[in-house]
């Protein structure tokens, strides 16, 4: 069941906060939508600095996030958004795996939160209705993560 995100009652993250966005070019239109839909609630939010890198697939996010954190010590939060397409063969599962696996290591390692919003999806269909126009668009739900992470790490440290 998709639930919405009340943007409104997310915080607001005052003082700023850095957000680099990391995209697949794989499947453009889609992951367009879902980080144009990612960007806005993140400005709307207090996120003044976003830099977005696009990757050559979901497999380099792992390697492109651990550059991330080694060379901008100020990065609070890391974003990922793509779409990997079941075929026939078991590269779906391998390259799933791999990208959660290797994203979840950097992040501990590095302790910086990163949201893995790689949408697997087993029809084109189900990415394309995840990344509608709307209000159940994957990347509002990437930013409210990136946001809610973030705001809840500045006030664990007080």
């Amino acid at each position: 069941m998709q639930q919405a995100i009340d943007i409104a009652a997310l915080p607001h993250l005052d003082g700023g906060a850095t957000v680099v966005i990391l995209t697949s070019k794989w499947y453009a239109d889609i992951v367009d939508s879902l980080h144009a839909r990612c960007v806005e609630v993140l400005r709307t939010k207090g996120v003044d600095n976003i830099v977005t890198h696009t990757l050559p697939g979901s497999l380099e996010f792992a390697y492109a996030a651990n550059e991330v954190v080694e060379t901008n010590p100020d990065v609070d939060a890391i974003v990922c958004l793509g779409v990997v397409l079941k075929g026939d063969t078991y590269h779906f599962e391998m390259i799933i795996d791999e990208c959660v696996r290797g994203l979840g290591e950097v992040s501990r390692r590095a302790r910086v939160p990163i949201v893995n919003e790689v949408l697997p999806v087993t029809e084109l269909a189900h990415a394309q209705a995840r990344a509608d126009d709307d209000e159940f668009n994957k990347g509002i739900e990437a930013a409210a993560a990136a946001i809610e992470i973030i705001h809840w790490r500045r006030q664990s440290k007080v």
